[in-house]
């Protein structure tokens, strides 16, 4: 058998890369060693600024020539980089080196040792995770998150007066609306992003045992904790002054299991929306070409929700994954954060699959309002729950001497099937006054969907 070839192992990169290469510009390795040249020559600027070592303040035109690293950041780069940690055997050394070498080429050598100056690893490592989380989040995950709650509003809105019959334990109960059981993921999804959108960048950048020891030792008279806040700060981040050598990564636990939630509830709707589609409340629109079953060529499946499931599934479990280790670390610090790091992008991939199969399939379904009302006619009995409360309010009143309501109704409902007429003559037999028989009679399945369609506004 030939060999392959070189073949992406993950269908993140591979089947379904087209769904998901955007966040490649944040998650992959050559984005993680952007974002680190972005902290090493920021925090060189810095240095320069505070006068450290004896340096001076760059001139403007030098700093725009050092952040045009950044900015151009390419190919070209990404394979320096990679060449010199074949040699250093170290990922964010090779970053620094090729760094010194950029200051090279602008003739800026004489500042080749501020490169990486107090700094460990992780001062760079957890900045850079912090800023391209963000990034990611903000640029890709949120939009297409938002583009799915959007679609919710407006099928909900569009379909708010549209009578169904709600299940409860999988059987018939007190009937709703469709567009208002869709503002119900509507409502969960909006607080989760709002909880998502809470949650600090937290990073720290105060050397190896979070001490700013060596700072000290070599600056004395320079105030590190100010220093560092305000370098933190600048890079749009939240900074931690207690840590140990690492950042203790309670944030990103918490801002990775606020995601997982979302998924969670994505997860439910996806289920829904395919049982509404086997039960015949929805209808999926044929994309033109497209096959359904291999053999049944009548089918169309629902694989936009059923693939959202999987991919929402896989997500939760590497995020919840990652909440669940990396807030341990042995001591002052061990390397188990570094290794499950790498894994973010993923988590995020897995979720980005789901909301863009979820979009597209919320795009392609259509209501039968006929299935719907055909549900509803053949389950009159579900307003036994209306006439043993009206029941029992006209008892309070004074007007029945009707005893235990409740169970008059269940006597009759319990396991029966019951129809219009069946129920009109058992409602004319209640000790109940003429005007509640009048609002009861006039009651259908249809109409006793209570505020359903008004309770849509809330989503305003």
């Amino acid at each position: 058998m030939s060999p392959l070839g070189h073949q992406p192992l993950s269908p993140l990169d591979g089947r379904y890369r087209p769904a998901t290469e955007a966040l490649g510009e944040y998650f992959s390795e050559a984005a993680l060693n952007r974002a680190r040249v972005t902290v090493e020559i920021e925090w060189l600027i810095t240095l320069c600024a505070e006068g450290v070592a004896g340096s001076t303040p760059l001139p403007a035109a030098t700093v725009e020539a050092l952040r045009s690293v950044v900015e151009n950041f390419g190919p070209e780069d990404i394979a320096q980089i990679a060449a010199f940690e074949a040699v250093t055997k170290h990922d964010v050394k090779a970053v620094e080196y090729y760094v010194r070498d950029m200051l090279k080429a602008h003739q800026l050598e004489s500042l080749s040792e501020l490169v990486h100056f107090g700094c460990t690893s992780e001062d760079i490592n957890n900045v850079s995770y912090a800023m391209v989380t963000r990034d990611a989040l903000a640029h890709v995950w949120l939009p297409a998150f938002d583009d799915v709650v959007t679609r919710l509003t407006e099928l909900s809105r569009n379909w708010r007066d549209a009578p169904m019959l709600a299940k409860t334990h999988g059987q018939p109960a007190t009937p709703t609306t469709f567009g208002k059981e869709l503002a119900v993921f509507v409502g969960r999804l909006v607080r989760v992003r709002e909880r998502i959108a809470r949650v600090p960048y937290l990073a720290k950048f105060s050397g190896a045992t979070g001490t700013f020891s060596a700072h000290v030792v070599a600056e004395p008279g320079v105030n590190w904790p100010i220093v560092s806040k305000n370098f933190v700060e600048g890079l749009g981040l939240t900074w931690n002054p207690l840590t140990t050598q690492i950042e203790s990564h309670d944030a990103a636990a918490e801002l990775f299991t606020a995601i997982s939630h979302a998924n969670r509830i994505l997860h439910n709707l996806a289920t829904d929306v395919w049982t509404y589609i086997s039960v015949g409340y929805l209808t999926q629109i044929p994309e033109p070409g497209a096959t359904g079953s291999s053999t049944m060529p009548h089918k169309i499946n629902p694989i936009r929700f059923e693939n959202a499931e999987a991919n929402l599934e896989i997500s939760s479990s590497l995020l919840e994954g990652l909440a669940a280790t990396l807030v341990t670390s042995r001591l002052q610090r061990d390397l188990t954060d570094s290794t499950t790091q790498r894994n973010i992008g993923v988590g995020f991939g897995h979720s980005l699959l789901a909301l863009t199969n979820l979009q597209k399939g919320l795009h392609e379904i259509s209501l039968d309002e006929g299935a719907l009302s055909a549900d509803l006619q053949a389950n009159w009995e579900v307003l036994a729950e209306a006439i043993q409360t009206v029941m029992r309010a006209e008892i309070v009143r004074g007007n029945s001497a009707e005893t235990d309501p409740y169970a008059i109704v269940k006597e009759l409902t319990r396991g029966n099937k019951v129809d219009a007429a069946t129920l009109a003559a058992f409602v004319q037999g209640l000790d109940i006054s003429e005007d509640a028989k009048k609002r009861l009679s006039k009651l259908t399945p249809e109409g006793y969907v209570g505020l359903a369609s008004a309770l849509v506004d809330y989503l305003d």
